[in-house]
Parts: C-alpha cells; structure tokens; sequence
C-alpha cells in the first residue's frame, strides 16, 4: 500500500501514557484543548529549550575564546561596515 506525499511528511505519532491533573484535563476539554497537541507542543519547546542550554554550555568555552578575540583585535571585516 503506497502512502500519500502528505503521509510520508507527517510525523510518525506513537500512543503514548501519561499523568496529568485531572482539573487541567478537565479544564482543557471544556474548552476544547487539543489536549495530545498541547502536550506535544509543550515537549517541544522544552526539546528546543534543554538543546540551547546544552550548546551554550558545550560551546561556553569557544564563545569566551571569540570574545576575547573580538575585544582585542575587532571584528575581523569591521573596517567593510556601512553602519
């Protein structure tokens, strides 16, 4: 069986379990709160959040290297600056 275009981009979803408070469950269906897509959504900020906290602190080391680099030489192309 051969998948559309549209199913071949979209994300694989697999059933997951979670706990939720049952007030924010009940809540989120009174008003009609895709509760799967807020949860997704919410996890995917955090992914997104966690990734740029761990390259900061993977790259800490070479950003204060540039830095120290910019303040003692300049920018390296600073003299084509229009601004």
């Amino acid at each position: 069986m051969t998948r559309s275009v549209r199913e071949a981009k979209a994300p694989f979803r697999r059933p997951t379990n979670i706990s939720l408070d049952s007030a924010m469950i009940d809540d989120a269906r009174e008003l009609g709160i895709n509760i799967s897509r807020a949860c997704e959504e919410g996890l995917a900020k955090q992914i997104s959040e966690e990734r740029g906290r761990r390259w900061k602190e993977e790259n800490r080391e070479a950003t204060a290297e540039w830095n120290a680099y910019v303040a003692e030489h300049g920018l390296p192309l600073e003299r084509f600056r229009q601004f």
